[in-house]
């Protein structure tokens, strides 16, 4: 079996379900054969009920065609049970190959793609449209086969036997099939709708379901649920648009189809000819027992349809999503001369030309130095900073580290060279020892207990039920905000790399972690070329030098001193900082007094 999924921007249904065409193929074949085993025990009775019939009864010859038909049922029931059995084998094997290449390629992409896309997005792929393939594979691909052998096959005997019954079973084909038509096609626009709103309440679901201590806390129970209420509502009414453009189709084809009118005429016109001398009674009964299901073996065709469609677009989907190009890898990689960083002419946007993140920015930072980022929300600060690990490739200009383009570097190369801790703490459902070991998969116990004092957290860790085999719990939730930040910053001590770009750890915590904090980020930062998103400029006063940006670009660069006696928008971010550090509650109130 061919484990990869080749993709292109047309990728289709059967490209993403061909590594596994061989347990589909046998899965269809088989029940083919069920089908055709199902039909040869049909067959018997009309030659037992012409034995009985006759005026010399031939037991032996009854007992052949008994046997036969036993044998027959045999094979249908084994065929059927293991062509199931074979196509979910093959949907489980697509399931687990969908999801490792998804995964894998996810981690190619640039790192930013998961910031723009969102998580709604991406569960959809990787679980529901992975899902919904599954399904196909181990439900449908047999049941196509059957679907469209069984009403062949039935009707080629017919027209052997006796054409003008063959005709009358047919008599209600035309109108069934105008109607199992319309139910078939696949409405683009309304499918569309659908998907956009799961979607939707996917990230919904996941936003509320994060954010529920925010929602329990401050919510009265009368606006907690109202994004997910329009969300639930937006994708019933999509639902519901979907359904009524198919269904009318589908429950008059039904209808027409259904056993009963075709019995009626099969019947009819059986009779008429019986007492016309011109068709015997096993023949009769051959058709009774063969015209009642043939136009109903049609209608799964009808319902799969809508399967199909919606499996294809699930594979449009997940083929989008591999086809995406990943980061490109250099052809002949070089190596950093120094820890040092210059960004020349950096002009960003995310995906919006009109809207620029970063303009013609220019900022050299020596190896070794600490460089603070300040600026007001929305100025670029953040952008800078994840251009260095590259989240994503500048639009204009180059992003260098010790001279050489990290684009010409390795992602290898690149992630040995700079570790970035996030404001925003982010920790597996795992315990604490593999938590801080993800920064070095290879690292032994001492060397984490090692990076974790630090850090300043062996100490709460030994404290801890399990030390340091304690579950985390997930996203951390058995953590304090202070701890969780600690075990990150211990995870990129025992990463040990050459360029931290710290988004201030220290902005949201209490006094006694920020000192601790602090301590550790020390100890992470010692000999290192440090890159720190500052918002609290009171930690920053000692930078070697300090960016400002405004607006996507550089407007000052100095010292602490220097951009103070400067009197420009530093300064007055430095004067509102320290108007902010002598308000108080007390103060406040008692100034009313």
């Amino acid at each position: 079996m061919d484990d990869t999924i080749n993709v292109s921007s047309d990728t289709g249904l059967w490209d993403i379900i061909k590594p596994i065409k061989g347990y589909i193929i046998t899965a269809m074949f088989l029940s083919g054969l069920n089908a055709a085993s199902a039909l040869a025990s049909l067959l018997t009775i009309p030659f037992i009920a012409r034995e009985l019939l006759s005026e010399n009864i031939n037991v032996q010859h009854i007992g052949i065609l008994i046997g036969l038909s036993t044998t027959a049922v045999v094979v249908s029931f084994f065929s059927r049970t293991w062509a199931f059995r074979t196509s979910h084998i093959g949907a489980f094997k697509l399931e687990e190959l969908l999801r490792i290449q998804i995964a894998e390629h996810l981690g190619r992409l640039p790192l930013g793609y998961v910031v723009t896309t969102g998580s709604g997005a991406i569960k959809k792929i990787v679980q529901d449209d992975v899902k919904s393939l599954h399904a196909f594979v181990a439900d449908s691909t047999p049941l196509i086969a059957r679907a469209y052998t069984a009403p062949a096959l039935t009707l080629v005997l017919m027209f052997v036997v006796d054409w003008r019954m063959a005709l009358a079973t047919l008599a209600t084909a035309p109108v069934g099939l105008i109607f199992m038509n319309l139910a078939m096609r696949d409405y683009e626009k309304e499918r569309q709708a659908y998907d956009e709103a799961n979607e939707q309440i996917n990230g919904t679901v996941i936003e509320f379901v994060q954010g529920m201590q925010v929602v329990r806390t401050f919510d009265d129970g009368t606006t907690s649920f109202v994004r997910f209420r329009n969300s639930l509502d937006e994708f019933t009414n999509r639902t519901k648009a979907w359904t009524e453009r198919t269904q009318f189709g589908g429950r008059v084809g039904s209808l027409v189809m259904a056993s009963l009118p075709t019995l009626i005429i099969v019947v009819t016109v059986g009779a008429y000819l019986i007492l016309q001398g011109k068709l015997e009674i096993p023949v009769f009964i051959f058709f009774l027992l063969l015209s009642s299901g043939v136009m109903e073996a049609l209608l799964p065709i009808m319902w799969l349809s809508s399967f199909i469609n919606k499996s294809g677009a699930a594979a449009k989907r997940i083929g989008k999503l591999l086809a995406l190009p990943p980061l490109p890898e250099p052809e002949n990689p070089q190596q950093p001369i120094d820890t040092s960083i210059h960004f020349r002419n950096v002009t960003f946007s995310y995906g919006d030309e009109n809207r620029q993140a970063l303009k013609e920015v220019n900022i050299y930072i020596p190896a070794g130095t600490v460089t603070a980022l300040v600026g007001s929300s929305g100025a670029g600060k953040s952008t800078v900073a994840k251009l260095i690990p590259r989240f994503w490739d500048v639009d204009e200009g180059s992003v260098e580290i010790g001279g050489i383009d990290v684009r010409n570097m390795t992602s290898e190369t690149l992630m040995s060279q700079v570790s970035f801790v996030f404001q925003d703490t982010f920790l597996l459902y795992d315990t604490i020892r593999e938590n801080i070991r993800l920064g070095c998969p290879g690292a032994t116990n001492e060397q984490i207990e090692a990076a974790a004092q630090a850090a300043q957290a062996h100490d709460f860790i030994m404290e801890l039920p399990n030390g340091y085999d304690t579950i985390a719990g997930e996203r951390g939730s058995r953590l304090s905000g202070g701890q969780k930040q600690r075990i990150t910053i211990a995870r990129a001590i025992l990463q040990n790399n050459p360029i931290i770009v710290l988004d201030e750890a220290t902005a949201f915590t209490d006094p006694e972690n920020e000192a601790l904090i602090q301590e550790a980020i020390a100890s992470l930062t010692a000999g290192k070329t440090l890159v720190i998103v500052a918002h609290r400029l009171s930690t920053i006063i000692n930078a070697d030098q300090i960016i400002v940006l405004d607006n996507g670009q550089v407007i000052e660069q100095g010292t602490h001193q220097q951009l103070v006696a400067a009197n420009n928008l530093y300064a007055q971010l430095w004067e509102n900082h320290q108007r902010a550090l002598s308000w108080g509650l007390r103060n406040k109130v008692l100034n009313k007094i």
